[in-house]
């Protein structure tokens, strides 16, 4: 297979030449200007595989830093949450674009439709792809609904920062409207919730008896000024200590909800994608080869801790 390098112009020459290096190491020098080639695509699947494109890039990325925010890093968790709301948003109005598509014979809708139908309301854009789930009878390989209450404060709280709380320290600055604080509603609704869920008992105590022991051991040399996730001075070694664990013990299985909502996203897109595509125009990209990180049982995805390598 010939690998292509970057274009360039050669002095004397007017125009830029495309040199191809073989695999015997030969060269060759194309003799095709450039931007005179045919092109491969039209417009209209140039365009969603962009917007696929771009869409699974910031959700590989939100669903990575989701992983890493804790108190000590809160520019993660606004990192995750504008990459997750940006990229659900798309994913899911390509659901959309795609349902029209296959209801009015291969057309296009025009631009009200998708604002009229969803604007930045995640929750909204998740009840339409439900709707859009049961008309064509589609079965998930995985889970056929986002109802847990866990995945459904995840989705509230991307929603409500898309629509919102992403403004919360602009808003508070100007004596704006502020709905909610975004990172006390994921620690209260979401991590809380986790570590109820999922963390025994037993991990429980030790992570309470390693927290005392580290206040023991170095409360009398250190000195602790930081804020907690809901906003809480926190000026204690042992309530340091105790949020730290707190967050190493819930960051796998916050991460694995978050991947559980894209994989939703993912499997419906799968399932309009070949629906789609029965129209016979070439308009429709493999979106199965773009999202396929995501379409994994949870085994697979419990293991991942960087999505961006995908």
């Amino acid at each position: 297979m010939a690998r292509f390098s970057c274009f360039y112009e050669r002095k004397n020459l007017t125009k830029p030449w495309r040199e191809i290096v073989y695999p015997s190491g030969q060269n060759y020098f194309s003799s095709q200007p450039l931007g005179t080639g045919v092109k491969m695509f039209n417009e209209k699947f140039t365009a969603l595989a962009n917007e696929a494109a771009f869409a699974y890039e910031i959700l590989h990325s939100g669903v990575t830093q989701i992983r890493n925010a804790n108190y000590a890093r809160k520019g993660r968790y606004f990192q995750s949450f504008i990459n997750l709301s940006v990229g659900l948003e798309r994913i899911g109005k390509i659901c959309l674009i795609l349902d029209y598509y296959i209801e009015n014979d291969g057309s296009f809708p025009d631009e009200k439709y998708l604002k009229k139908n969803i604007g930045h309301n995640i929750l909204k854009l998740y009840e339409k792809s439900i709707l859009i789930k049961n008309k064509y009878a589609f079965e998930f390989k995985f889970l056929n609904s986002l109802d847990n209450p866990i995945h459904q404060n995840i989705l509230k709280i991307i929603s409500d920062f898309a629509i919102i709380d992403r403004y919360e320290n602009l808003n508070i600055l100007v004596n704006a409207k502020q709905e909610n604080n975004p990172i006390s509603l994921w620690f209260h609704n979401v991590d809380m919730v986790l570590f109820e869920k999922h963390v025994s008992k037993k991990k429980k105590m030790k992570i309470a008896h390693n927290a005392h022991m580290t206040k023991t051991l170095v409360a009398p040399f250190m000195l602790v000024m930081h804020s907690s996730e809901d906003g809480k001075d926190i000026t204690h070694i042992e309530d340091a200590s105790l949020r730290t664990r707190l967050y190493e013990a819930v960051c796998p299985y916050r991460q694995l909800y978050v991947a559980h909502v894209v994989r939703f996203w993912t499997e419906l897109i799968w399932e309009l994608q070949y629906k789609a595509m029965a129209s016979r125009k070439e308009d429709i990209p493999f979106f199965s080869d773009m999202f396929g990180c995501f379409y994994n049982d949870d085994s697979y995805l419990g293991t991942r801790k960087d999505y961006e390598t995908c």
